[in-house]
């Protein structure tokens, strides 16, 4: 074989060798490797294949530069180049040879990596001279800057999945939430215990799961019970939560058990199961007693619900209790308070959504809106329409920015006992 058919047989087995490794980077790009997995054969192929003894991988996720290969190089090497500053001027392979950085040192060349023609990363690599003494990083560039394209593009793919992939499992916790939130919230009909009673609901989830929740339970033929409350936080956290303090409060609250003792339990069940989490319940719960037509109540840090008393058409906020569930091992004061409440009286409570309102430059609170509807109005049915126009149009003016829950009771007859 003459000389000229040897060095066409080199060409072509060069070629070859790099169209095989071109092969070999698609084959495991194709095979779905973790990003661990791909550096490890990157290195492997850089190494072994092209004789490269420095390789530094860098991409960049949104604001700052992972170093996802360090090969060859030590950490206090490494901890000397700053990606941002080194290479912010850099848009095309550039040698490293002659610079004054000792930080480059071994380093032959800066490789930029585009990914959708943006700035993706960079790849730096650094080797001795070959047989022919011409390094293999300068015989490489070209094939090198190909492979490591290959690469980030595989990366850049990679996260874009798991991002997508974060958002499906979000979107599903969502509608996992929102199932177990549904699923607290009682119907009007469900809410119907007491014929001493007329009691009507709205609900108007907002498009974040949050933690409202509210109930009506028949605690005796001459009592019944009631509670509106909110988890703070959002998603299936906040919905479990809820989940687990209805069925608390279900599982306590009875016709002789006494508020403070019953406030007192729950606080003590929620702060085990929330040990390893900043979440806290705001309750109001509250126990009618057909026979003396008193309401006794205690509101745990939450918005105090409003009476409206049909005989003068006054309004009293029902604030006495004692801070929210959950934020203390222990409740150090409890106040327990009780009103009596006359033939015609009616009871608004309400979570936060109600009343707190985004402006546009701020968030104002106000349940002025409310207390004006109960003065005007005369039964609950009444009260709760008008109550409902009004979140529709809050709604429709993007004023609501969270869970709306409205509990209304009227009391329609009196006591049977009457006491001075």
């Amino acid at each position: 074989m003459n000389n000229e058919a040897i060095t066409n047989h080199n060409v072509v087995r060069h070629y070859k060798e790099k169209l095989n490794m071109l092969l070999e980077v698609v084959q495991i790009i194709n095979e779905d490797h973790t990003t661990e997995e791909l550096m490890s054969e990157f290195d492997t192929l850089m190494r072994d294949g092209l004789g490269v003894q420095k390789i530094i991988v860098y991409t960049r996720t949104r604001s700052h530069w992972d170093t996802l290969l360090a090969s060859g190089v030590s950490q206090e090497q490494l901890a000397k180049i700053d990606v941002a500053h080194d290479f912010a001027n850099i848009t095309r392979i550039e040698g490293l040879t002659m610079t004054e950085n000792p930080a480059f040192e071994g380093l032959d060349v800066v490789i930029p990596l585009f990914h959708k023609f943006k700035l993706a990363g960079y790849v730096l690599v650094g080797d001795g001279e070959d047989d022919d003494g011409l390094s293999p990083t300068y015989k490489n560039q070209k094939l090198i800057q190909i492979l490591s394209n290959l690469v980030v593009v595989f990366i850049e793919h990679k996260r874009v999945q798991e991002r997508l992939s974060k958002e499906e499992s979000l979107k599903n916790e969502l509608k996992i939430a929102s199932q177990i939130q549904m699923g607290l919230i009682p119907t009007n009909e469900e809410l119907k215990v007491s014929s001493h009673a007329n009691v009507l609901s709205i609900y108007h989830p907002h498009q974040n799961v949050g933690g409202d929740y509210y109930d009506v339970i028949n605690l005796s033929p001459y009592s019944f019970g009631f509670c509106m409350a909110d988890v703070s936080g959002k998603g299936i956290g906040a919905a479990l939560l809820m989940s687990n303090f209805q069925a608390m409060l279900r599982s306590l609250f009875t016709s002789h058990i006494p508020l403070d003792k019953l406030v007192r339990e729950l606080n003590e069940r929620i702060c085990h199961s929330t040990a390893s989490t900043d979440k806290f319940i705001t309750a109001f719960i509250g126990r009618y007693n057909i026979l003396s037509g008193r309401l006794e109540y205690i509101n745990a840090g939450h918005l105090a619900p409003i009476v409206n008393f049909h005989h003068d058409n006054s309004i009293v906020e029902l604030q006495d209790g004692c801070i929210a569930l959950g934020m203390l091992d222990y409740i150090p004061v409890i106040e327990v308070n009780n009103i009596r409440l006359r033939k015609g009286s009616r009871l608004v409570a309400f979570t936060d959504g109600l009343v707190e309102l985004d402006d546009g430059s701020a968030v104002n609170r106000s349940v002025e809106d409310i207390k004006k509807i109960l003065c005007k109005t005369e039964h609950i049915d009444q009260t709760m329409s008008a109550i409902a126009d009004l979140i529709d149009d809050n709604i429709a003016s993007n004023r609501v920015f969270d869970d709306v829950s409205v509990l209304g009771i009227e009391f329609v007859k009196k006591g049977i006992f009457r006491f001075r």
